[in-house]
C-alpha cells in the first residue's frame, strides 16, 4: 500500500470520538498495526482480538469505561488482518472442513505462539513492561500463551468467550455456526455480500433476538472492510486455531491473577470451556453471564462491567 493511500486510511478512522495515536509496531519482519488510546499516565492494558477482526471492532462502550477509570487502552490488528503484515498461503477450504471433521491435523503458515509474540512486540515498541492482558475469542487463545510464556508482562488476564482446548466436532461450534464461518471467505470482492455474510455470522453468535441488519451496522462494516481489504487471512488464521495444540497443560502454568468471563449461550464456544479454564487456572475468578453469546455488546457488557472494573482495580 502507497503511504500516501496508507495516510487517507488512517485520517478517515482517525475521525470518531476519541484521540488517539497509531502506528507499527516490528516483529522480526512483521509489522502489526496498533493504536493507542491513551492517556499515557494511564495504567495500560492490552486488547488481543479475534478470529478475522480488526482493531476497529472493539466498541466504544469498552474503550470509554476503561479510559474513564484509569486505564490506557491498547489494541492491535493480529497478523495477516487490518494493516498489519499479510501472508500468502492459501488453505483449502473445502480439505480444511474435511480434516477438521476427520480429526486429521491441520498445518498453518503461522502459530497461535507467533501471534502472542506480536502482542510483546507493541508492548515493546511502546515501552511498557507489563499492562493487564484482555483477550477474546482467538485473542484469548493467544493471550493464554501471552501471558503463560511471558508472566512478568502480565499484572493481571481477562479472558473472554474463549478455550484452552484445540476446536474441534465435538466441542466446537455448532454446526450451522460452522458452515457460516467457513463461508466467509467465498465473497471476495463483493462487498455487499461479505456485509450480509456478517450479518447473517452475527445473527447466529450474538444475542439472541438483536437487530444486527441496520444502516449503521452496514455503514461500520463498509467502513470496516475498506479499511482492511480482503478476507485471505480468516482462513489462515482459523488453520492457526485449529492447528495448535491444546493448552491445558499450559493453563496450569498461569500464575497471573485471572477473570473468566463467558456467556452461557455462547454457539461458538461453549461455556463448559469456561469452567474447564477455571479448574486449570489457580488464581481464577468465573463469571458466567446469563443470556450472552459470543459477542460483546453493550447490554451484555453491562452484566459484567461491575466485576471487569473491580477486577482491574485490584
Amino acid at each position: 500500500m502507497h503511504c500516501k493511500n496508507l495516510f487517507f486510511l488512517l485520517l478517515i478512522f482517525s475521525i470518531n470520538a476519541f484521540s488517539f495515536e497509531e502506528g507499527f509496531a516490528k516483529n522480526k519482519s512483521i509489522d502489526i498495526a496498533y493504536r493507542d488510546y491513551g492517556p499515557k499516565n494511564a495504567t495500560p492494558i492490552l486488547l488481543v482480538t479475534g478470529l478475522g477482526a480488526q482493531l476497529t471492532l472493539w466498541p466504544d462502550f469498552l474503550i470509554s469505561d476503561l479510559q474513564e477509570n484509569n486505564f490506557r487502552p491498547i489494541v492491535f490488528d493480529n497478523r495477516d488482518v487490518g494493516l498489519s503484515s499479510r501472508f500468502s498461503s492459501k488453505p483449502s477450504l473445502a480439505l480444511n472442513y474435511l480434516k477438521y471433521f476427520l480429526f486429521i491435523p491441520i498445518s498453518s503458515e503461522y502459530t497461535i505462539e507467533d501471534m502472542a509474540s506480536d502482542g510483546i512486540a507493541v508492548l515493546d515498541h511502546l515501552k511498557i513492561d507489563s499492562a493487564h492482558i484482555l483477550g477474546m475469542s482467538m485473542g484469548g487463545m493467544i493471550s493464554q500463551v501471552l501471558v503463560a510464556q511471558h508472566p512478568k508482562r502480565a499484572k493481571s488476564f481477562t479472558m473472554i468467550s474463549s478455550t484452552a482446548s484445540t476446536p474441534n466436532p465435538f466441542n466446537g461450534p455448532k454446526f450451522k455456526v460452522t458452515q457460516q464461518l467457513l463461508k466467509r471467505s467465498a465473497a471476495k470482492d463483493d462487498i455487499e455480500g461479505r456485509i450480509d455474510q456478517s450479518i447473517k455470522l452475527f445473527e447466529l453468535i450474538g444475542t439472541p433476538g438483536k437487530d444486527y441488519d441496520t444502516p449503521q451496522f452496514r455503514n461500520n462494516m463498509t467502513a470496516y472492510i475498506e479499511r482492511g481489504g480482503d478476507d485471505g487471512g480468516f482462513l489462515r488464521q482459523m488453520a492457526a486455531i485449529i492447528g495448535s495444540k491444546n493448552r491445558k497443560e499450559l493453563l496450569k502454568s498461569i500464575n497471573t491473577p485471572t477473570l473468566i468471563i463467558h456467556g452461557d449461550i455462547d454457539p461458538l464456544i461453549n461455556v463448559k470451556n469456561a469452567y474447564s479454564a477455571k479448574d486449570l487456572i489457580q488464581f481464577s475468578e468465573l463469571e458466567i453471564i446469563s443470556g450472552m453469546g459470543h459477542l460483546l455488546d453493550e447490554e451484555s457488557y453491562a452484566k459484567f462491567q461491575n466485576q471487569l472494573i473491580s477486577f482491574l482495580g485490584r
